[in-house]
């Protein structure tokens, strides 16, 4: 026996909808079940909206399941048309296989491929469908699906009736080509349960149909709920796009920040489905901070749990002293080399020498915290201007090596919040 796994997914709210009902709650005390999340190879990231998924196999697993992870290097090839208006760009082969690779490093920050029988798989669907003949496959597949089933979904139908737009045939047969995934996975890992967006549901079952009807197989579907913010937005977008996972699309302390800033009305919601925290601790965390919401301590603990899952403790390290260091939590002063350097990546910064001939003036308007230096002159002398944390009297100043943090730092600022970095040469 074990865990009610069904039960502990739904207390968490991974459970938008489920197949079979008390059937599956069965499947899960009876069985060690294999359930599959399809990663859409795209981009070579999956971003914060992914982490419902992610976490969806990670809890299975850690509720003693067996997760697969399938990265679609077949059908990335077409593309999903749920919930899309239009067709999407297809990709070369050779940029899907790359960012497989990438997805694929991002999936093992958060399942456990080596731990025995119900060790995490990651499977590609590029190494099954790539072997299909056509022919082949509408006999043995295309048999099972009505034309009246495929136009009849809702993303079809709009497409279809709108004169603006148009659905292809290529992205019509996708939904064949994920049911066919679902038998494979059936028949190769004994997997019987598929989950996904709640977008996905249709697919899910077009699968479930399959392997009952091709393989004699008894296979169940999940959904996750789509995840909105306080404000109905959807969770993990920004001003600048999504909230990746990879550095070099989304910086560690810019996704560090992501979670510093969100609202405390999302906070229980993102413990449940984000951290393996137990529902008392989630409690006992959410009345701490509710004593003093603008400690943000929460916020700082989810930060941290989730930059460390994703960038690993010592890039988390780094970000959170340099959040310190911004919102004057941290005096300048005390920051290491790295984490100056990481700032200067995120605020405004600008290269300069050292030189007799310049006062803190000229560097104010260098690093674009003042438009000129008569500028510059009226802000220090209305004492709004700051050089290392410090407020500047004399506008006349120079600056010299003893100013320099970390031996090549600045820090300028106008006001409380309007950082500036000088990068000394």
């Amino acid at each position: 026996m074990h865990v009610n796994a069904l039960r502990v997914l739904r207390e968490r709210g991974f459970i938008e909808w489920s197949s079979h009902g008390e059937e599956l709650e069965k499947h899960f005390m009876e069985n060690m079940v294999t359930g599959y999340v399809g990663f859409d190879p795209t981009a070579d990231s999956l971003h914060v909206g992914n982490l419902v998924a992610i976490m969806g196999l990670a809890w299975l697993q850690r509720l003693g399941h067996r997760p697969v992870a399938l990265a679609g290097g077949g059908t990335g090839r077409i593309g999903d048309p749920s919930g899309k208006s239009s067709e999407r760009t297809l990709l070369a082969e050779e940029q899907i296989l790359h960012n497989v690779e990438c997805i694929a490093g991002q999936l093992k920050h958060f399942l456990n491929f080596d731990c025995g029988e119900n060790s995490a798989l990651l499977v590609n669907n590029n190494d099954w469908l790539k072997k299909q003949n056509y022919i082949e496959f509408l006999r043995d597949i295309g048999k099972f699906f009505s034309v009246s089933f495929l136009v009849n979904r809702e993303y079809v139908r709009a497409r279809v009736l709108d004169p603006d737009k148009s659905i292809t045939y290529t992205e019509l047969s996708y939904i064949l080509l994920q049911a066919f995934d679902f038998n494979h996975l059936y028949n190769e890992y004994s997997c019987t349960l598929q989950m996904g967006g709640n977008d996905q549901q249709v697919n899910i079952i077009a699968g479930m149909e399959l392997a009952r009807k091709k393989s004699g197989g008894q296979c169940y579907g999940m959904t996750f709920p789509l995840l909105l913010n306080s404000q109905g937005q959807k969770f993990g977008k920004s001003e600048g796009g999504a909230i990746y996972l990879s550095p070099s699309r989304t910086s560690v302390y810019k996704f560090y920040q992501f979670w510093i800033n969100v609202d405390d009305n999302d906070l229980e919601k993102l413990y449940k489905l984000f951290t393996f925290r137990e529902l008392d601790e989630i409690k006992a965390l959410l009345a701490e901070h509710a004593a003093a919401p603008h400690l943000r301590r929460a916020q700082k603990e989810l930060a941290w749990e989730l930059t460390c899952r994703v960038h690993g403790e010592e890039a988390a390290a780094r970000a959170k002293a340099a959040s310190a260091v911004l919102f004057g939590e941290t005096n300048i002063k005390d920051a290491p080399a790295d984490v100056l350097e990481m700032l200067s990546s995120e605020i405004a910064c600008a290269e300069a020498e050292l030189s007799d001939d310049k006062f803190v003036t000229d560097y104010l308007v260098l690093c674009g915290a003042s438009e000129s230096k008569s500028d510059a002159k009226k802000k220090i002398k209305a004492g709004g201007a700051y050089l290392n944390g410090e407020k500047i009297s004399d506008p006349g100043r120079r600056l010299t090596e003893e100013d320099l943090l970390a031996g090549r730092f600045v820090q300028l600022n106008i006001g409380k919040k309007d950082f500036r970095l000088l990068k000394i040469k």
